[in-house]
Parts: structure tokens; C-alpha cells; sequence
């Protein structure tokens, strides 16, 4: 990413102000009441994360009463209001039964900037019964690099149909920020990650920074049909909750990728940092 100024470092305000201003763009008014977010995780640049560190729990506390006293002026009711000359606009703003959940982590991808923030929250939706569908997950994501504020919103659809194995060495199914999805492994090696400009994937993730932009290499032996799995990640891939050891070490300063690969079973569950999981399911196609 090119900069033309440095940024300045993360204060301890800046971040509380930042998840204000994240709660306040996911807010969804229903009928009676206005749902805001109640999971939110911040993501700092490592200098900013180790210069922090010792107050985190201080500015989390802050930041809970921060969301408390913004709750407070969103629903303050006017002059108008007070004196039943006027209806109110928007449903009352109901805070979270469970409370404000914050989880401040480092940002692993490798163009974060000092002063740089990107909070991801979400909140969940109530069944739409009249429409016959489930509930929905409404997601946030508000990032302030180098001074620009942005924002995006997604809401997780239904799960498609099952996916035909036909033709298939492997289905892998799994859910990111948008949504449910199901990829065919027609070929022998597929990478899985975030991506980005620099890093070709077969199935790209949308989520949080934790999983790596290439986070692992998957790849199926054609004289045995064996699927072999290589952790390339900084955060770790586990299978079916067991650690797969880390292909990749430090030299001199320096990456180098050590060629470690873990077994799949025929069928597996695959954790990326622990934050998304991919169902696996090897076919007697292949």
C-alpha cells in the first residue's frame, strides 16, 4: 500500500472511539427496538498492540462505557419527544443482553501502519418468521487507515444445497464473512487464504486478519489418493483440532519454507487460527 505521510501511532482514545463509531454504523432497526453489535474485534498494528499492551484491559473497560453513554445520547428523545409534540423516528436502541464482548488482537497482514485500526463485529439477527427463513448474522467492518475512515457491511445468507460430488477429488465446505460456501477440488494443490495482491488462492477467505493471506497448501498424492496438508500460516491451521506443524521458519531474517506436511483423513475438520473452519470431505472419485 503506498503512503505518502506516516501514520501517527494508535492512541488509547482513538481505538475507544473507533468502536463507538463501528457500533453506531451496524446499527439495525427493527420494528420495536434497534439491534446494535455486541462482538467486536480490534485489530492494531504489532507496535501499537506491544506499546498498549499493559492498559488493554483498561481500554476495554473504557470502551464499554463509551458504548454505554453513546446508547445513552442515541436515545435520548428530544424536546419535542419529551413533550409529545413529536413521534419518535427510530425505535429505541436495546443494548446487548450479554453485554459488550471486546477482543483487541494484533494485525498479522504485512501492510498495517502504525496509527492503523480495523475492528470486525457483528450481531445476530432475529428468524424472519413470516419469510419462512432462519436467523442472519449481520457483519461490520470499520477500518481507519492512515487517516481514511471506511466501512462495509455483509449479512450471511442461507446455506446452499448440498454440492454434487460428481467430478470432484474433494468438497470442502465452510463459511466466511459472506456467507456459506462449498468449493470442488478438481485439481491436485489448491492454496486457501485471505489473498491479496500479491497471493493467488483457490478458495479466498473474507475474514478476519488471524488467517494469513496464504495459510495453507493442500494437496492430494494421484497415485494414492492421500491428501497432505502444509501450514503456512503465522497463526497456525489445526486438523480436526490437532496442531499441524508450522512449514515455515525464520533464517537470517528471512522465510523459509521447510516442505512439512500433516496427513488428512478422508473426512476432517480444518481450523484456521481458529477463526474459520473448513469441513472436508475427500470423494471416491479420485
Amino acid at each position: 500500500m503506498d503512503r505518502s505521510t506516516p501514520a501517527n501511532p494508535a492512541t488509547a482514545r482513538d481505538i475507544i472511539l473507533e468502536i463507538v463509531r463501528n457500533m453506531r454504523e451496524g446499527l439495525e432497526p427493527l420494528h420495536y427496538s434497534t439491534l446494535p453489535p455486541a462482538i467486536f474485534h480490534v485489530y492494531l498494528q504489532s507496535g501499537d498492540m506491544e506499546r498498549l499492551r499493559g492498559i488493554l484491559p483498561r481500554i476495554v473497560d473504557e470502551a464499554r462505557r463509551a458504548l454505554d453513554a453513546e446508547l445513552e445520547t442515541l436515545n435520548r428523545a428530544s424536546i419535542g419527544e419529551r413533550l409529545k409534540l413529536a413521534r419518535r423516528s427510530e425505535p429505541k436502541i436495546v443494548a446487548p443482553e450479554g453485554g459488550w464482548q471486546i477482543l483487541i488482537l494484533e494485525n498479522t497482514d504485512e501492510d498495517v501502519e502504525p496509527g492503523d485500526i480495523a475492528i470486525s463485529s457483528e450481531l445476530a439477527l432475529p428468524a424472519k418468521g413470516d419469510l419462512g427463513s432462519g436467523s442472519m448474522t449481520k457483519r461490520i467492518a470499520t477500518r481507519r487507515m492512515a487517516g481514511v475512515e471506511s466501512t462495509k457491511q455483509s449479512y450471511d445468507p442461507a446455506p446452499p444445497p448440498p454440492v454434487s460430488d460428481a467430478g470432484a477429488f474433494a468438497v470442502i465446505e465452510y463459511e466466511d464473512s459472506t456467507g456459506h460456501k462449498a468449493y470442488r477440488m478438481t485439481k491436485d494443490e489448491i492454496v486457501v487464504g485471505r489473498g491479496g495482491r500479491d497471493y493467488w488462492t483457490d478458495i479466498k477467505l473474507e475474514t478476519l486478519p488471524d488467517v494469513s493471506r496464504e495459510h495453507f497448501r493442500l494437496r492430494r498424492d494421484p497415485a494414492t489418493g492421500q491428501f497432505f496438508l502444509k501450514d503456512l500460516s503465522q497463526l497456525g491451521t489445526t486438523i480436526d483440532g490437532a496442531k499441524a506443524p508450522s512449514s515455515i521458519e525464520l533464517e537470517g531474517g528471512e522465510k523459509r519454507d521447510r516442505n512439512l506436511e500433516a496427513p488428512v483423513p478422508a473426512r476432517a475438520r480444518i481450523g484456521l487460527a481458529g477463526v474459520v473452519f473448513l469441513e472436508f470431505r475427500s470423494t471416491s472419485n479420485g
